[in-house]
């Protein structure tokens, strides 16, 4: 049989009493009398069923089952106080901070984005970029990562839907024709990006290609990195539907060929499971996934 919940007021005599080892430090902080603090910690210790205190002649000290309850006592004040803060809080605004894949915040989120600034004028946002996997210690509420959607401990909302296909500068700066056909490829400079595993290899094995090799080949560890190289004419680069439209509405890329690969991988949305979502968080979530699927509708209507 479960035991009831005891009152907060008793967990936080406990908290505060486990932290200084003293009921008239834990007195002071809460504003209470030693005699209540401690009538409180007797009173949680009698409907737990065991002692969490050893009361030695000179101070306390935790029993066992003091310090297995301790951390998810201080935890779920903890919590329990910053959501207080954020939601009923008065005073400083709260940012909203989002790690996000840089190629999809410069060319996916950021020609959108003041459409949500537009909608709700007051959330504050913060962006970091996930190139790097430290975040300089700084916790974001949510990420915008690349990968097929499975992550443990975390659940995803997706936001694109794309097609693969080869891009370049409608003039490369080799000066060379632009290949008509994917075996013509070979003769050019390929733009690969790390860690994609949707890369030229795959590409080319989904058309038929499998056996074209390029001479040629530049690494990058951004997608953004390659995509702005091939804009500048460097080379050839794997678009991606999403990434790439507003480029080429500009001209600034054009595709090669009519083959084209639908992706299993994606950028998703991505935040803690089983983690307290503050509401800014999922104002913007419910916001980003709008305009996504508002995206994947346009595209099915124009096709």
């Amino acid at each position: 049989m479960k035991k009831k919940l005891p009152p907060l007021n008793w967990l936080r005599a406990f908290e505060a009493t486990a932290r200084h080892l003293s009921f008239t430090h834990a007195a002071v902080e809460l504003h209470l009398t030693q005699a209540a603090i401690s009538q409180q910690v007797k009173g949680l210790e009698s409907q737990l069923g065991m002692p969490l205190f050893k009361r030695l002649p000179r101070g306390l000290e935790l029993t066992d089952a003091g310090k297995g309850y301790l951390p998810v006592v201080h935890e779920c004040i903890r919590r329990l106080a910053t959501a207080t803060d954020e939601i009923f809080g008065q005073g400083k605004a709260r940012l909203l901070t989002v790690r996000a894949n840089l190629v999809f915040l410069t060319n996916w989120l950021a020609p959108r984005f003041h459409r949500f600034r537009e909608r709700y004028p007051d959330i504050g946002v913060r962006f970091t970029s996930n190139i790097w996997l430290d975040d300089g210690g700084k916790e974001a509420d949510m990420e915008i990562r690349y990968g097929k959607g499975q992550w443990p401990g975390l659940a995803s909302d997706r936001l694109s839907w794309d097609e693969l296909f080869p891009v370049c500068s409608p003039k490369l700066t080799s000066h060379q024709e632009l290949p008509n056909r994917p075996d013509q490829l070979s003769d050019h400079t390929l733009l690969h990006v790390i860690g994609y595993e949707e890369g030229w290899g795959y590409w080319l094995d989904q058309i038929g290609f499998t056996h074209v090799k390029s001479r040629y080949e530049l690494q990058f560890d951004t997608l953004i990195s390659a995509l702005e190289m091939a804009r500048q004419g460097e080379g050839i680069a794997l678009g991606r539907t999403s990434l790439v439209k507003d480029m080429m509405a500009k001209q600034e890329l054009v595709s090669l060929f009519e083959f084209r690969v639908p992706t299993s991988e994606a950028f998703y949305l991505v935040r803690p499971e089983y983690k307290y979502l503050h509401p800014h968080a999922e104002i913007f979530r419910a916001w980003i996934v709008e305009e996504a699927w508002q995206e994947r509708e346009d595209v099915q209507h124009m096709a």
